[in-house]
């Protein structure tokens, strides 16, 4: 609620809106809850920078989403070759999905994502006052989100995006505003965390502790004394910071950093992936015993069904011939480099052979908003060549090994 001497404008604005007031160490954290894709979180943001004084203002933003609202053509610089050497691919077509989404929603209101935050940038900037960037890095949270759950959750996770890209329905805006109630987020969260306590804790718990430390570390180390700091984050956060700056007794560094380690990936699928790969050469070895025929058609088989299991995937991505021939090609010799995904190979051929214009960059936000851009813009289309090859060859995999092991029976 605004303060009982807030000026009547600002109070116009501000009312409804979420707010909480804590101390901690000599500093109090105004924190305000917004959606953002709302017209309203806009104007409170402007509302309460113009008729309350700070020392700070601290956003829910991490370097790479901060540089992404300040340089909107920042995109142009993305290097997929680059992207599919350090097998970032699945992370930046997270990515993208998530701004889809959340661009499309606000396109039906005619304001841009995270208008909030750049209304608290453009505040701290005109006021020549400290911006703090208190969330953790968009891609440590995806990662370590995924790697919490199982590949049932992580299948579910993927649906939900993709389902965000084929959904066309509206949301009503009165809907979007009552995502701000306190009651109504504690009670969509808590739904949350009863059907998936891991990813709840690695989408919003972690992120409640890592900015809420994030807050006393840049207090602690500001040169100049700080007292009043204004904390713009998303209205699902306000509960969990609000309940961290008052019960957190860590040190602020040791947690951050503690809290920012992108989990090791889990050896399993390798162990796993390691183990039918010799599974099947056993088979193949097993029937070249039984005759040189039987071992060649085995090897044939295999040959056929990870090339032509890959070659589709990269097919069904969008490639061209010729990155079907490449994933083809470089498909049955999957066991021979483990570390090298097959979709590389497919996916560095599209690139050579359809490399992306400064058009494609500058349309790649808008096109993946809807799921057949994502099929017509030349860069979202390599990702979805190099992810539609892995899962082929997956297929194409397990149907060969099928076909293997019945001819040993």
């Amino acid at each position: 609620m605004p303060e009982p001497n807030t000026p009547p404008a600002a109070a116009d604005a501000l009312a409804g809106q979420p707010i909480a007031r804590v101390r901690r160490d000599g500093v109090e954290y105004v924190i305000l809850g917004t959606a953002h894709v709302s017209r309203a979180s806009v104007e409170a943001v402007h509302a309460i920078v113009r008729d309350e004084t700070f020392d700070a203002i601290a956003v829910e933003l991490c370097e790479p989403r901060f540089r992404s609202i300040k340089d909107p053509d920042a995109l142009r610089n993305l290097d997929l070759f680059q992207v599919i050497r350090q097998r970032k691919v699945g992370l930046v077509a997270a990515n993208l999905a998530l701004g889809a989404f959340q661009r499309r929603i606000a396109e039906q209101f005619g304001i841009e994502p995270g208008a909030e935050m750049k209304a608290a940038i453009d505040e701290a900037e005109s006021r020549g006052l400290p911006l703090w960037l208190i969330d953790r890095e968009v891609g440590i949270t995806l990662r370590r989100a995924i790697r919490s759950v199982g590949f049932v959750e992580r299948m579910g996770l993927m649906a939900g995006l993709a389902g965000s890209l084929l959904s066309r329905e509206e949301v009503e805006e009165s809907e979007i505003e009552k995502l701000k109630q306190g009651d109504m987020l504690g009670s969509m969260f808590g739904e949350f965390a009863k059907e998936s306590p891991p990813l709840y804790e690695a989408l919003i718990a972690e992120r409640d502790r890592y900015m809420s430390a994030h807050l006393r570390e840049e207090a602690e180390r500001a040169t100049t004394p700080v007292a009043r700091v204004l904390v713009v984050i998303g209205a699902g956060h306000m509960a969990g910071i609000e309940r961290e700056l008052v019960e957190q007794t860590e040190p602020p560094g040791p947690l951050q950093q503690r809290l920012a380690e992108s989990p090791p990936p889990s050896p399993w699928p390798k162990i796993v992936g390691l183990a039918v790969f010799a599974a099947i050469a056993a088979a193949i070895a097993l029937l070249f015993a039984r005759g040189a025929d039987f071992g060649t058609d085995a090897l044939l088989v295999w040959v056929l069904g990870t090339g032509i299991g890959a070659a589709l995937g990269a097919l069904a991505g969008g490639g061209h011939p010729l990155s079907a021939l490449a994933a083809f090609v470089v498909a049955p010799l999957k066991p021979f480099r483990p570390g090298v995904p097959s979709g590389a190979a497919s996916a560095a051929v599209e690139v050579w052979l359809h490399r992306p214009r400064v058009a494609d960059f500058d349309q790649l936000r808008d096109d993946v908003t809807h799921w057949t851009g994502w099929w017509k813009n030349r860069v979202s289309r390599t990702l979805l060549v190099f992810m539609f090859t892995n899962i082929g060859m997956m297929f194409g995999t397990w149907a060969a090994g099928l076909r293997i092991f019945g001819k040993l029976i």
